[in-house]
This record gives structure tokens, sequence and C-alpha cells, in this order.
């Protein structure tokens, strides 16, 4: 028997928003009764294989509709046959995706570590008392608005990310960076459509740089003008090289992952490449959810050209035919660049069949995140596109011998790819020449709050935080701390100015470069009301699948507010105890480096009782 929600049929807008991504109904329709037993069906093996389109089918009615009704869901699971107890439990992992009716505009309001330090707080309040409270419809019922976690425009805190839904003519999608209450109730209001902020590189012009060398230098929209600059001369490089000299290169590089794990790239694209079985995938891991985190975001605007010729050499070199580019559902702008440029190279050879007419066939497929933190992590974002929870799996098996679709994958992220088409030109050994020896190449910092000029910043591994620090003009205000690696991470303070920026220095002082963040704090910012947001952050956003870490991050949060009030001893011995069972037993990082951050603002003096000014 079919499963059917007990609910209204989907309406015709909802129907047409899901059949303009999954065409017209046809073939298989449900069960075909056998005339003998009535148990038999036939065509279902064929509408199962397209439940990687889930979410994408969501997102659709999300954007034409502004919310997906139980009508609406029940049809996607009747096009898709997937259950709907499954769909709903899809469905609710992402912030993006409402199961609740609501305006067709909606304006999410960065509340987070980056934008609170930077007055978030009070812009909230006014667009309260102008809009009404977090969740309310305007008076005119057309808009509401939200709180929201951090949407990737902490250089220009406070940031805002609105949704309009509509048909084809009407949807929208747009990051606000600077936002202000005026803006944001005015927008509410039908004041005309935002254009994306110009993003500024401090940077610009320097000879120095390498990954951020055509950031803000080369037209973004432009293949020949990527050309120009050097553009696909290491895709053809790759060719002449052979797959196998590309692994060597890569190997010789010493390139370590710059998602946060640090993996050695090379022995992971030549495990996918030896692995017998067949096919093997490239995924590109754009899913930048780490608070304080903006790089990838601003290289997929500014330089997306390049992420798409270093996946086309990663998916050559490691025999995949197929590559996967999942990009954060906050980026609207970033995706948009994303598309046009694998457009453009499809259309001019070098990216589809017979690519530059070397016989080599790859393809790369834009997906889209819903709004949820856990998919940054690598097989949560498997079970993403595959149309499942994002939950994260047990490893072993790893993605290289079992990754997406459960065949051998390959996965960086964008930073980490971007380092490919200069070592392939230049040589692996060249790279490697480059910061230290254990750290190869430069780094990505994401400088924010209390310093000069924030923004993205490039350097070559090895120069002091103090060091970095000045490059974005030094700290101003009087410090209390910095967070180094993201909410993930952990706070030093200036006592750790002169700590080498490497893996090797950072891991023996126990602290981290996780995802290159370096956020600064002067004393005019409420640090219990920092610890407390990150510990808000990491209990909203466990995806719940393991008990350590969907217990740990809720009772982490609550002996917090405790110490934050007349809390006792007791409570910091709890907290250390729950930061041990959510790092020993929790099955993915973000358990695992939930309790970072807030050990050790208690250890450094930074967290104290009855002084919070409140969430």
């Amino acid at each position: 028997m079919d499963i059917k929600l007990a609910a209204p049929p989907a309406t015709a807008e909802e129907r047409a928003a899901v059949d303009e991504l999954l065409g017209p109904p046809s073939g298989w329709q449900g069960g075909v009764e056998s005339p003998v037993d009535q148990r038999v069906a036939f065509g279902g093996h064929a509408a199962r294989a397209r439940r990687h389109l889930l979410l994408p089918t969501l997102h659709a009615v999300q954007d034409g509709v502004g919310f997906i009704s139980p009508g609406a869901l029940d049809y996607v699971c009747a096009r898709l046959t997937i259950p709907p107890a499954e769909a709903y439990g899809v469905a609710t992992g992402y912030a993006l995706l409402s199961l609740e009716p609501q305006p067709p505009l909606v304006v999410h309001v960065c509340d987070d570590i980056a934008c609170k330090a930077a007055g978030a707080d009070e812009l909230c309040h006014k667009i309260e008392r102008r809009a009404g409270s977090d969740g309310s419809a305007h008076p005119d019922r057309t808009a509401t608005w939200h709180r929201s976690p951090c949407l990737g425009l902490c250089d220009r805190a406070p940031g805002a990310f609105v949704q309009r839904a509509g048909n084809r003519a009407t949807h929208g999608e747009a990051s606000i960076a600077a936002a202000d209450a005026e803006l944001i109730t005015g927008l509410m209001a039908g004041k005309p459509w935002p254009h994306p902020a110009p993003q500024a590189i401090p940077q610009v012009g320097d000879p120095g740089l390498r990954l951020l060398r055509r950031v803000g230098v080369v037209d973004p929209q432009s293949l020949d003008s990527y050309r120009a600059a050097g553009g696909y001369a290491a895709l053809r490089r790759a060719f002449e090289l052979g797959a196998e000299g590309v692994i060597r290169e890569i190997a010789d590089s010493k390139l370590l992952g710059r998602g946060g794990a640090a993996f050695p790239t090379g022995r992971k694209w030549e495990a996918v490449a030896r692995a017998p079985e067949r096919p093997h995938y490239l995924v590109c891991n754009a899913d930048e959810s780490e608070p304080g985190t903006f790089k990838d975001r601003i290289l997929m605007e500014q330089d997306p050209f390049a992420i798409v010729e270093a996946m086309t050499i990663g998916g050559y070199a490691t025999g995949c035919e197929r590559g996967y580019l999942y990009v954060r559902g906050e980026y609207p702008l970033a995706r948009q660049r994303i598309q046009h440029a694998i457009d453009q190279a499809e259309d001019r050879g070098l990216l589809g069949s017979d690519i530059m007419g070397r016989g080599v066939d790859f393809t790369i497929e834009v997906r889209r995140g819903g709004g949820a933190y856990i998919c940054g992590e690598e097989t949560a974002l498997f079970n993403s596109i595959e149309g499942k929870r994002g939950e994260p799996r047990n490893k072993p098996p790893f993605p290289v011998q079992s990754g997406l679709f459960g065949k051998p994958t390959v996965v960086n992220n964008v930073e980490t790819l971007l380092n490919i088409p200069d070592i392939v030109t230049a040589g692996g050994r060249a790279f490697a020449a480059i910061g230290t020896p254990e750290s190869t190449g430069t780094r990505l910092f994401c400088l924010s709050g209390a310093v000069g000029r924030p923004g993205l910043y490039e350097a070559p591994f090895g120069l002091t935080l103090r060091q970095v620090l000045d490059l974005a003009g030094g700290v101003h205000g009087r410090l209390q701390a910095i967070l180094l690696g993201g909410a993930a991470g952990s706070f030093v303070t200036s006592d750790q100015f002169d700590l080498p920026l490497t893996f090797e220095a950072t891991r023996a002082a126990g602290v981290t470069l996780g995802s290159g963040v370096v956020m600064a704090f002067d004393d005019s910012v409420d640090m219990n009301a920092i610890v407390l947001r990150i510990a808000r952050f990491f209990r909203d956003e466990s995806c719940g699948q393991c008990v350590p870490c969907r217990v740990g991050t809720v009772r982490q949060e609550e002996a917090l507010y405790r110490l934050a009030g007349s809390g006792s001893p007791d409570d910091v011995a709890m907290l250390s105890d729950i930061g041990r069972a959510m790092r020993d037993a929790s099955i993915c990082g973000l358990g695992q480096t939930a309790s970072a951050a807030a050990e050790s603002a208690l250890r450094l003096g930074l967290f104290s009782g009855n002084r919070s000014r409140g969430r």
C-alpha cells in the first residue's frame, strides 16, 4: 500500500513548480497491481533512481510558493517514490526550507558572532520595533524576517539574506552586506530589490598574490578575460603530464586540505585514481558555513573559472567523469557565477565531452545547499546530494573507498582546489618551496571584527598571528581575544601574537587554523554573549544523530547560562566532562569540536558569571 499524507492535494502552482524541474508526469505513477496477487509493481526502480533530485525539488517548491505544504510534499514523494516520512525528515533538516506557511518575502538577519559584535542585536531590536518580532508577518502579510546563523558576510557585518518566492520572473535571492534597519524594513514594505554590494579585496593588485591574483582584476563573467590572464594553461599542461603525472605533482607539492582536517591532497587523489570500482566522483565542498568564514564565497564570486578548471583537472587525474559542486544556499551570487562559468566552459569545449579534443569527458553539476552547517561534513554532504537527510556516516569506509552513491569519491573544498592549477603549471616542488616544510603554499585568512581593514587576505604559511593582523591594519581598540579557526576553533589572546600560523605550530599550541578565521574582539564586546552564541549555534546545528553531540551541545549551553549567572564550580567540571565526551564519542567533527571555543574562553578567563548582557 502506498503511504499518503492526510493533506489536501498539491495546488496547481505547487505541481507546476515540481513538474518544471522533473518534467511532466509520465511512466510509473504508483504500483501496477498484478491481476494474480495484486502485489507486483513495475518501473519503480527507475523512479527511485531519481531520489537524488529530492533537495532540488524541495527548493523548487520553496522558491515558487514560499513554503512546502503537506500536499506539495506528498506530490514530491509520489513523483520520486520516496516515503513521506523520509522526505519530511529531509525537509526539516534545512533552515532555508519551511514547512509552515509564510509570506513570500523572507529576510534572514545574521546575529552570529561577527555580526553580534558589529551590533546585530541592536539591528534586530530596531527591526522588531518597525516590523514586528522574529517570524511575525509584516502588516500587509507579504514579508517576514528571522534571525539567522552566520551568512558569510563577516567582513561587512552585519549581514542579511533575502528570499522572494515566485515564478521564474519574480523569484529572487540576494545577500545584503552592512545591513541596516531602514534598508531591511523598507525591503519588507516593498521598496526596490537590493543589488549585490561591491566586494572589496584589500590586497588587490599585490604582485605577491597567488590564489587571489585574479580577484578584483579579471572579469568573473568572462571566459576570455580569464584566459587572457593565463586561464586553462594548467588544464593543457595537465594533459601533457598525464593523469599519473598530475597526481605526482600534487603529491610533490605536499598540499594539505584547507578545510580543517589538513589531509594530504595527493594521497586522496591517488587512492581514488587507483580504485578499481567505477564510476568515480569528484565533489567540491562549497558549503562554507563555519561562522567567521567567507573565503570560498569570494573565490566563487570573483574567480569562478579557476574553480571549474581545477575541478576539471581533478576529474581527469582521478578518473572521474562527473563532478558535483555543492554550494551553500545562502550564496546566490556565487551559485550564479559558478553556473555561468560552467555553461561558458561547456560552450567552448573546455568541459563536457571530449575536452580540448583529448577524448576526456567531465561534467560538473551545481547542487544548492539548504542551510545546514552539518552538510559541510563530507559524508553528510554526500547524503544531501543523494536526497537523504544530511547526517554524517561512520568511517570507515572512507570516501575514497565508498563515497557519493557508494563509489570512490574525491572531495576537496574550494580553497584546496584553487591551488591545483598553479601546482600543475609551476610544478609540485616549486609549490612546496613556499611556506614551511610541513605547511606548503599560501593560506587565505578571513579577518573580521576589531581590525583596521576587515577582509580576505592571502599570506604564505609561517607568518605569525601578529603579522597577519598587521596585513589588515592591526587590531583597533583594546583587544580582549581573537577567535582562531572559527566557531569550531579556539580563543587566543595577545600572548600568542607570535604564534606562527602553520598547521604544525597551531597543532603544537593546542589550537587550529580551521577554516582560516581570525576574528578580533575589542573591549566593547560582551564576550559572554559571544560564547553563548557559539554554544547556541552548535546546539541548533547538531543533526541529532549521535547522543554525545545531540545531548552534549544542549547541556553545554545550559551550563554556560548557569555560569553566566550564578553558576558553581560544578558547572565548570561538567563542561569539561561534556567536552571530553563529545570529543571522544561524537560521529563527526561538529560534536568533536563543539566545546573547543567555550573551553578556551573559560581557560583564558574570557567568560565569567553575572556579566552577560543576554542572548
